[in-house]
């Protein structure tokens, strides 16, 4: 596996000016301290929704305004409530900031001003696209993870919210991360393979993309999964670039690869339709509404833009139905 010679730029979810300081993690008291100091920020969110403010006039009617997450003080309904340290904002001192996973209630998660990182991971700052991006993945993590896989009792947080350890057995347990290949490939016509999963939208399309399975390199798992979903054979694996993707748990490995065969066979229960398309017939997909594409907050979009030579300027869509 090579890297290839440009990377892909402007990754959404890849960026971030929060200082984890993890050796602070397993400080007595650290979550009591901070949530005494009024000058610790408290990221709460509902739903996995934080609420945020649109910084642009008119950027929430565009969806493409730059956004800024709201944070407030430490409250005492916080010390009742899973709390996460997430860091700081400098190396020394700075600013604390907490997650705080607050109670559903249908005023809270129905606030038009709460929003989740898919809607706003793009338009947000650096600082806070790295905030949200975490506090995301462990709030999943932990609503995923509160029994212990040896014996299946109830686990308790611990480390500042970075582990779950089990009362009866005293086994650790660690936030996971699911690494998963995702893929633009291109044959020898400089033409790409998009293809339509079970699920998507009618018109939606995009690159294949997997999970690694145990054993596997990265490289192989690219392969395999290309093959297995629609039949194509590849080589010359390229990295092109990575993001967490905390929906729930994966962390995205961006490559691209040359296709030695073009011949389409679908995985019936995986992908609904694939087609190959050169440059002129996926503008014109586009044009016409045949064809949607992912969000820019999904490495997905930047391997497709990287093949199409720039960025491409389209409503923002979901491909789920």
């Amino acid at each position: 596996m090579a890297r290839a010679a440009a990377s892909l730029p402007s990754l959404a979810l890849s960026r971030g000016g929060l200082d984890r300081h993890s050796e602070l993690r397993t400080e007595p008291g650290l979550l009591d301290v901070l949530l005494d100091d009024p000058a610790t920020k408290v990221l709460e969110l509902v739903d996995g929704r934080a609420e945020v403010d649109d910084l642009d006039e008119g950027g929430e009617d565009a969806g493409e305004g730059q956004v800024a997450l709201r944070y407030r003080s430490p409250l005492p309904a916080d010390r009742e409530a899973f709390v996460a340290y997430l860091g700081h904002d400098a190396p020394t001192g700075g600013t604390a900031y907490l997650l705080s996973v607050a109670e559903e209630a249908p005023a809270v998660v129905d606030d038009p001003r709460r929003r989740g990182l898919r809607a706003v991971g793009a338009r947000l700052g650096d600082l806070d696209a790295g905030v949200l991006t975490t506090a995301t993945g462990l709030a999943n993590w932990h609503a995923r993870h509160r029994f212990c896989p040896r014996c299946g009792s109830p686990t308790e947080p611990a480390h500042s919210g970075w582990t779950r350890v089990c009362p009866i057995d005293e086994s650790e347990h660690y936030p996971r991360t699911d690494p998963a290949v995702i893929m633009s490939v291109i044959d020898d016509q400089d033409r790409l393979l998009l293809a339509r999963g079970v699920g998507f939208a009618l018109q939606g399309m995009s690159v294949l993309a997997g999970f690694v399975e145990p054993g596997e390199s990265l490289a192989s798992a690219v392969a395999r999964e290309v093959h297995e979903e629609v039949g194509v054979t590849v080589s010359d694996v390229a990295y092109l670039g990575d993001q967490p993707w905390p929906f729930p748990s994966s962390l995205m490995i961006g490559f691209t690869a040359r296709a030695v065969t073009t011949e389409l066979t679908l995985q019936e229960s995986e992908i609904a339709a694939a087609r190959w398309f050169d440059r002129d017939e996926f503008t014109r997909a586009l044009a016409d509404g045949s064809l949607r594409i992912s969000s820019r907050i999904s490495i997905a979009r930047r391997l497709i833009e990287h093949w199409y030579g720039s960025e491409i300027d389209v409503a923002e869509t979901t491909l789920r139905s």
